[in-house]
């Protein structure tokens, strides 16, 4: 199933910056782009879309670098090439003088690239086959691949890059920063460029928003090229704060807390106590009625004094059905080896089931909670599960370097086997859900990567999700809501880092214990 499209709104001139994401944006893979492409060219006179696209990638140069000494075009051996030779030319002018280095063969471009260089060099553009080095003050423009990269970079291209990467210039990527998988956000071989800036042209590539891709592609802008971007859903989209505002919507005046459902956190084995205590804080403010904690560890057991709030029941609370049958169940926090003995009543009865950290690696380790898992979603019991890329890989039967090499594959391949919504965390999180959708998140970045965080988000997914469903009052046959909830539970989480990262502390890790007052003061 593709996504809604995205919703409609008057737009400047582009290109677009695309995060802070203000909108939902599409994502087209590599075949959708190339049909798109090969449809928009087919209604349009020879090299229209070429000239476009240099034009533009012109334009975003000349903002980035207004005071830059001249232009340095990296033209590789196909179309991509031919963009950055029209953006050179464009830019060419005495007192700014562009070249270009086309490290390819000048008798084997294809059509559109070799009217682009014979444009080039009818206007004085400087044209070489050698990098030697970027010259001072020079503003760069990647040409070298693109979206056309299916392989690692070998040879002067992979040199080029490596060069690139080495110097200080403003580096403008078109499309795809050489040598970055456009579709996963894979890096093809030992090294891809690392952009300052990518203009991604007629659609947005997802490998820009997950994996290596945020780092390799700076900061990302968009120009669809005069073609129509919003009636061509894809198969996946990037979260906008409007897929986050579930949860933060208005309660009747007579609401009273049973109308917004109970949460029940389950984990905190020996030692590890306080991430079940992060998780019910969470979800107590994330807008949940009642919750309550049930540490693993026997020590552990009583009243949060600093939360009051949170109730407390011990672990054989939740083994029958009427206990759990309407409640929404957080399992795993910190939960050790523990949390295994308490899954088969969760995954036998619980209404709603947050899965995270120690609930996923006894799944892993057990295949009999594996078949309970998959019976739960074959079921229509709707569960999320919360992996990072360690984890999700243990579920598959992989290592976490599989997984990142494509992670789009393994959240399908996770919502397949077992019929839940999956949330895989990482740069660029990804939210798939059992009805066919995939959902990338912008928000967040490494201060996230601190103890904690990770229960902070299993208890904020837990609170929204007892409030909206309490409230829906229906069932949720395909996990639809699953799915909604994640969404907005993620955006928000990272939006929270976001924000706080402008605060006294900036770069340095974000204590989990913070980033629960953090999202509660964030705005969708």
């Amino acid at each position: 199933m593709t996504q809604d499209a995205p919703r409609r709104g008057p737009l400047p001139s582009p290109p677009w910056p695309v995060l802070p994401a203000r909108r939902r944006w599409p994502l087209q893979v590599t075949a959708a782009t190339r049909r798109i492409e090969i449809d928009a060219a087919r209604a349009l006179p020879p090299h229209t879309l070429m000239a476009r696209a240099g034009r533009s990638a012109a334009r975003l140069l000349q903002a980035l670098a207004p005071h830059a000494a001249g232009t340095l075009a990296l033209a590789g051996p196909g179309n991509n090439g031919g963009d950055a030779t029209v953006a050179a030319t464009v830019l060419h002018r005495p007192d700014r003088p562009s070249r270009i280095v086309l490290l390819a063969d000048a008798a084997r471009l294809p059509p559109d690239a070799a009217w682009a260089l014979a444009q080039a060099q009818a206007a004085g553009v400087r044209v070489s086959g050698a990098l030697d080095t970027v010259q001072h003050g020079e503003a760069v423009l990647d040409g070298l691949l693109g979206l056309g990269a299916a392989r690692a970079p070998a040879g002067t291209l992979a040199d080029a890059i490596t060069h690139l990467n080495r110097s200080d210039a403003i580096v403008l990527a078109i499309d795809v920063p050489s040598g970055l998988d456009p579709d996963r956000g894979a890096v093809l071989g030992i090294e891809a460029l690392r952009a300052t800036h990518t203009l991604a042209l007629l659609t947005l590539k997802p490998g820009l928003f997950t994996a290596a891709g945020r780092d390799h592609a700076g900061r990302v802008w968009f120009d669809p090229l005069g073609v129509d971007f919003e009636d061509r859903p894809g198969p996946c989209a990037l979260i906008g704060p409007q897929d986050a505002r579930l949860g933060r919507l208005g309660a009747p005046h007579a609401a009273h807390k049973g109308r917004f459902g109970d949460v029940v956190v389950i984990g905190g084995a020996r030692g590890m106590d306080g991430a079940v205590r992060l998780a019910a804080r969470a979800a107590l403010v994330a807008g949940a009625g009642r919750v309550y904690a049930t540490p693993l560890d026997a020590a552990a057991r009583g009243a949060d004094p600093a939360w009051p709030e949170v109730m407390h029941r011990p672990s054989d609370a939740w083994t029958t059905p009427p206990a759990v049958s309407s409640r929404t169940v957080v399992a795993g926090c910190g939960g050790g080896d523990s949390i295994g003995a308490a899954l088969p009543p969760l995954l036998a009865h619980a209404a709603r089931l947050v899965l995270d950290a120690d609930a996923l690696n006894a799944i892993a380790r057990d295949p009999a909670l594996q078949r309970a898992l998959a019976a739960r979603g074959a079921r229509g019991r709707p569960t999320i599960l919360t992996p990072h890329p360690l984890e999700a890989a243990r579920l598959l039967g992989i290592d976490a370097a599989a997984v990142q090499a494509d992670r789009f594959a393994a959240c399908r391949a996770l919502v397949g086997r077992f019929g839940a919504t999956v949330v895989l965390k990482g740069s660029g999180t990804l939210i798939g859900g059992p009805d066919g959708r995939l959902w990338v998140n912008t928000t967040g970045n490494a201060r996230l990567a601190s103890a904690g965080t990770g229960d902070v988000l299993a208890g904020w997914i837990g609170g929204v999700w007892a409030r909206v469903a309490s409230a829906a009052d229906a069932d949720d046959p395909v996990g639809g809501l699953a799915a909604e909830v994640a969404i907005a539970a993620v955006f928000v989480h990272g939006r929270a880092a976001d924000a706080d990262d402008a605060d006294d502390a900036p770069g340095l890790p974000l204590r989990a214990g913070e980033l629960i007052d953090a999202m509660r003061r964030v705005r969708v």
